[in-house]
């Protein structure tokens, strides 16, 4: 399926945020995740199934000034 992920289409197999999240390599537990414009909290990434044509933000932290 097609989502665009940090504004970039990306075709992906995962339906779940956690699966989509080791799909693209993402690590740690640092980040925040939104679709479609809601944040979602982690405690519900799992029961989130995502659809053909969404919009993930995943935003992580950056060190820098």
């Amino acid at each position: 399926m097609v989502l665009t992920v940090n504004g970039e289409p990306a075709e992906v197999g995962a339906t779940r945020i956690p699966d989509l999240l080791a799909e693209l390599g993402y690590e740690g537990t640092f980040f925040a995740v939104a679709v479609n414009q809601e944040v979602v909290r982690r405690a519900r990434w799992a029961d989130i199934e995502l659809a053909e044509g969404d919009a993930v933000e995943v935003v992580t932290p950056r060190q820098g000034g």
